[in-house]
């Protein structure tokens, strides 16, 4: 471990993965270091045995087929298929290392039942979310984003995406409150509703990528990887270190080495490295993070797919907010054995939440009672950090937490806001080496 480097990264979870591939790929000598003896940190998938350890019911363990049969993710999330995550995984080659299905549907509660979220023109005229003149606004609205250019004034009909509020572009085309809540949450994927009094570009290009991602594999915006999303930062951390990488698991780090307010390495086991920067989760760095919320997960072990679903083996489902008089949505991520992720004809069913009570686990009872006879549950409490500052002047660069969305264009943002404060040079998306193929999905 001794020597110096441009970077040492702690923690091995997903964020800090992908920014040790990212830099070694730019050429950086990186040192990575995780106090765990597993890859993933808090974004890792576990067996099952490992989950009754995590949530301390070691006692109570209950051995359901293989233990290769179970990779559980403790930070469940699915993938947009044209999302900011599939471009890193074709810009850096990562895609090699993993597959990916697709999820087989996306759904939204609304009134004490589930509805099929429309994804184009034709599902719209056909959902029953909707009543018959609502039907023809909303396909109105879709093809009216369908053809919104952010390069071609033309295209915008009156509807300037830098001043025009989503308010007023809901009000254009006659959206009414039903239509505007499962618009807003289940296709541009928002946590609250603050965004409608805000300009609608944001919003107009959230809603068109997941039409985007919709339209690259069909039926579904969504993919996840085959045994689970702990795969993704093996398959990083296995870039870094075709590039130079040194990767020590199981490793403490006893002290942060700070001169002149300025990082400069890390001891540990009384050994010393030096770097250029220190980039890490949260939990190695307390004294220079904030507590900015809570998110409670809920994993469920399940005999039977989600009644309303259509037995799909794998969906999402969304509980808006205004459904449920809270300030932020419930999330399901349902997945089973076709994902390799759970015992043959057993299913996972994984909540979230942003914390909003003093009694987390209440909070999930909408989705709870969803999901009908639960074989065994495991509940989690997440403390949700931010840093202090952006690390220009001390070189300590942290990750936020992972919040209780079920998709990672907030992790992705991250991760780029990261890299070019490392960097100083702005990421570019577009410099792909090539694209998820069909036969990857």
């Amino acid at each position: 471990m001794n020597g110096e480097y441009d970077a040492i990264i702690l923690g091995t979870g997903l964020k800090e993965c992908i920014l040790s591939g990212l830099l070694a790929l730019k050429g950086k000598k990186v040192l990575h270091i995780d106090r765990h003896e597993y890859y993933g940190g808090e974004s890792a998938s576990v067996n099952l045995a490992k989950l009754y350890e995590i949530a301390r019911k070691s006692e109570n363990f209950q051995q359901i087929g293989k233990l290769r049969d179970w990779n559980i993710d403790l930070v469940p999330k699915f993938i947009l298929a044209n999302g900011i995550l599939v471009k890193l995984l074709a810009y850096t080659g990562v895609a090699n290392y993993v597959n990916f299905k697709l999820v087989e549907g996306s759904y939204v509660y609304k009134g004490g039942q589930l509805y099929k979220v429309p994804s184009n023109e034709k599902e719209a005229l056909e959902s029953n979310l909707m009543g018959f003149f609502q039907k023809r606004n909303f396909r109105t609205f879709l093809e009216f984003v369908s053809a919104f250019d952010f390069n071609n004034p033309a295209t915008w009909d009156d509807v300037v995406p830098f001043s025009t509020t989503m308010s007023d572009v809901y009000s254009k085309f006659g959206l009414d409150k039903n239509t505007i809540d499962f618009t807003g949450h289940a296709l541009a994927l928002y946590v609250d509703d603050k965004y409608v009094d805000q300009p609608c570009g944001d919003t107009l290009k959230r809603i068109k990528l997941y039409r985007d991602s919709i339209a690259k594999y069909g039926r579904s915006p969504y993919i996840y990887p085959v045994y689970g999303l702990g795969e993704l930062p093996q398959g990083f951390s296995r870039l870094a270190a075709l590039h130079g990488g040194v990767f020590m698991v199981n490793k403490p780090v006893d002290d942060i080495l700070i001169e002149n307010g300025v990082a400069i390495g890390i001891c540990s086991d009384g050994e010393v490295a030096k770097a250029k920067c220190i980039v890490g989760d949260p939990s190695y760095f307390p004294q220079y993070v904030t507590q900015v919320g809570k998110v409670v997960r809920c994993i469920c072990v399940l005999s039977h797919p989600i009644k309303g679903t259509d037995n799909l083996l794998s969906c999402q489902i969304i509980f808006p907010q205004n459904q449920l008089n809270r300030k932020s949505d419930i999330y399901i991520c349902f997945v089973s054995d076709t994902h390799k992720v759970a015992a043959k004809g057993k299913y996972l069913a994984m909540i979230s939440t942003k914390v909003e009570t003093t009694c987390p686990e209440d909070e999930l009872k909408p989705a709870l009672n969803l999901l009908g006879e639960i074989d065994e549950k495991f509940v989690f409490l997440s403390y949700q950090f931010e840093p202090k500052e952006d690390g220009a002047v001390s070189k300590i660069f942290i990750s936020k937490s992972y919040d209780a969305t079920t998709h990672f264009e907030t992790t992705c943002n991250d991760i780029i806001s990261i890299y070019e404060r490392i960097t100083g040079e702005t990421f570019d998306l577009n410099s792909v080496k090539r694209e998820l193929n069909d036969d990857e999905c």
